[in-house]
């Protein structure tokens, strides 16, 4: 069976970041994956083009491009966002849906976070089955050390097969990549897939908090 997978990132190059192995493994193994990304910047041209440079190396079925304000979510009115991302949940009517981590460092992850658990709540979107948040390097591990700031993964997906798929997906966003030891490097993003992958006895890993899952 099909499934439909629906991704929010705050920002182009999130969903690359966090997800971008899982999303070539969806798509490899037939599902559709489209992608919502929520804000746009003053770089809106470029940055749109190499992500979808990025998700034809993916394979992602469709875009969304939402173009609210990078950096200003806090200040958008909640209703009109609310709006927007329940829009998109109905239009797709997705089983499985990852957002970003909600104790990630910039406010713009926190409130997508807050606005995508506001449109798949069970009794408006009973067709989703999974909800799983995902970390994003130098957003996840940089904010405050707390208890609800922490990303403690409770699910991994193998993408050792994917791994290449990711790293070239992410070379597309020249204009955000930067040297190592910068954690958004191709060293640093295949160190931490390393990592995952040694947790759980693999080459190369995406780590995932499960928010909800049902059968």
């Amino acid at each position: 069976m099909n499934r439909t997978v629906l991704v929010f990132a705050p920002h182009n190059d999130d969903e690359v970041l966090g997800v971008g192995g899982t999303i070539a493994k969806y798509v490899e193994e037939g599902h559709n994956v489209i992608i919502c990304e929520v804000t746009a910047g003053a770089r809106k041209e470029l940055l749109q083009h190499e992500a979808k440079n990025a998700h034809h190396i993916l394979g992602v079925s469709e875009e969304i491009f939402l173009n609210f304000e990078t950096c200003k979510l806090y200040c958008a009115d909640k209703s009109n966002l609310n709006d927007a991302f329940s829009k998109v949940i109905q239009r797709y009517k997705p089983d499985t849906v990852y957002i970003p981590h909600y104790g990630d460092m910039h406010t713009d992850h926190r409130v997508v976070a807050d606005a995508a658990m506001v449109a798949v709540r069970p009794l408006v979107a009973p067709f989703i089955k999974r909800i799983f948040a995902y970390e994003t390097l130098s957003e996840t591990e940089w904010n405050t050390p707390s208890v609800n700031n922490c990303f403690i993964p409770n699910v991994w997906s193998d993408i050792s097969k994917q791994i290449g798929k990711k790293i070239t997906a992410m070379e597309c966003f020249e204009s955000q990549l930067l040297e190592f030891p910068h954690p958004r490097s191709i060293r640093a993003i295949s160190a931490l897939a390393e990592y995952r992958g040694s947790t759980i006895g693999v080459a190369a890993a995406e780590a995932f908090m499960c928010i909800r899952y049902r059968e």
